[in-house]
């Protein structure tokens, strides 16, 4: 990765045919998706699990696993007590999951008058929307359109892309990362710090978005020399680092005020691993080797982070910047240490949205892709409909829900 990868894009003017192209294809997979779910919901759910006769069953399977929390989060909001067991640890509580999006859908429930079951999916396909406009103009500004649109495709039709449409907060975290990285890129410092802040509240994403910051300021600085920057461009940049580091402390904090706990936030991780505190790395390493044995799991698991390098520093990533190299690097090594890696590893892993790009064989610097036209769009194609038959896969057994209990999205 050079420093020049960093250079900001020059702004361009909102290209309406473009804007379009995004919309219809996004509205296609999203009508994909939306098959599915009604197929699942309606032929292959086990009924017992649906509890509103007023609301079609569409719905209420769209508000399955964390929408429930997400429901309980908007109609009755953080509790001022952490639920302890009789052993003395915290119990599951809706402190683990950030406000923004029940919040948005509470507003839309008083507005409108709707059901949680209603306003909660309303809310994520919205979003979703939006977030796939602003990843969209991001990806443009560094591989132009096409590889763009290869970009919004694949993300379109990933395997966990239903819940782009689903209670769940997917939407609204790929949506202010988008806007935060682009900012970032962009070298719009002040608004990057804004955005950035507005993710502590949304998802848990502020150590790896702050080494972008870090890497992006950093690679301005050292251009000082022939792009002079002045004492409020530092003042910028600083802001845009501590919205940054902010992010990471806002939730916790909020959290500690209103429950008395210093580790209210903690603790409430906590009670998803059993009561467990978290173990750097340690998760991953053990979940590897229970899958695949203890030196089978270690090769694979350093296999797979070797391949992620190679992906991202490769000439075929080159097109995608400075900025863009560092998240999926960044957010795939805070993944690799913070995440008891299970069956929601698909959702997370769609914040590598640049590496979609690079699958589709877009990635490359601008006039030094070796494949033509014809063959990204072929080769676009062929993975996102591999991609939507990995789709029925992931809603048949993972977003269906087996009562009494089962394995979560």
């Amino acid at each position: 990765m050079t420093v020049a990868a960093a250079t900001p894009a020059v702004g361009r003017r909102p290209d309406l045919r473009f804007l379009g192209a995004v919309v219809l294809l996004w509205t296609v997979l999203r009508v994909v998706s939306g098959v599915i779910l009604v197929r699942l919901a309606h032929d292959y759910q086990d009924p017992s699990v649906y509890d509103d006769p007023g609301v079609g069953l569409y719905f209420q399977f769209a508000t399955l696993w964390d929408g429930q929390w997400y429901e309980r989060i908007a109609t009755e909001g953080y509790p001022d007590r952490l639920p302890v067991g009789s052993d003395g640890l915290v119990r599951q509580n809706p402190w683990a999951f950030y406000p923004t999006f029940p919040l948005l859908a509470r507003g839309v429930m008083a507005l409108t008058g709707w059901p949680f079951a209603v306003a909660g999916p309303v809310v994520a396909t919205v979003l979703g929307y939006a977030a796939a406009l602003v990843v969209a103009g991001l990806l443009r500004d560094r591989v132009g359109p096409a590889g763009a649109l290869a970009g919004v495709a694949l993300l379109g039709a990933y395997p966990s892309s239903p819940t782009f449409q689903v209670a769940y907060t997917e939407s609204l975290a790929l949506l202010v990362l988008a806007g935060a990285l682009w900012l970032l890129v962009r070298e719009r410092w002040w608004a990057a710090g804004v955005v950035a802040l507005l993710t502590g509240l949304a998802r848990p994403v502020a150590l790896p978005l702050g080494l972008v910051a870090l890497v992006v300021v950093v690679a301005r600085w050292r251009r000082r020399g022939t792009d002079p920057l002045h004492p409020r461009d530092y003042l910028a940049m600083g802001a845009a680092l501590v919205g940054c580091g902010l992010a990471g402390l806002v939730w916790p904090a909020v959290a500690w005020l209103r429950t008395g706990r210093a580790d209210a936030y903690t603790a409430t991780m906590s009670a998803w691993r059993g009561g467990e505190e978290v173990r750097p790395f340690l998760p991953s390493i053990e979940r590897a080797q229970w899958l695949w044995g203890d030196l089978t799991g270690l090769l694979v698991l350093a296999a797979g982070c070797g391949l992620l390098v190679l992906a991202v520093v490769g000439p075929w990533a080159a097109g995608l910047g400075l900025a863009l190299r560092t998240w999926c690097l960044g957010y795939a090594f805070y993944l690799l240490a913070a995440l008891d890696p299970w069956t929601s590893l698909y959702r997370y892993l769609m914040l590598l949205f640049p590496l979609f790009v690079v699958m589709a064989g877009a990635g490359w610097a601008p006039g030094t892709s070796p494949q033509p036209r014809w063959l990204l769009v072929l080769r676009t194609t062929v993975l996102a409909a591999l991609m939507v038959g990995w789709q029925v896969w992931w809603g048949w057994y993972l977003f269906r829900f087996e009562p009494p209990s089962d394995y979560p999205p």
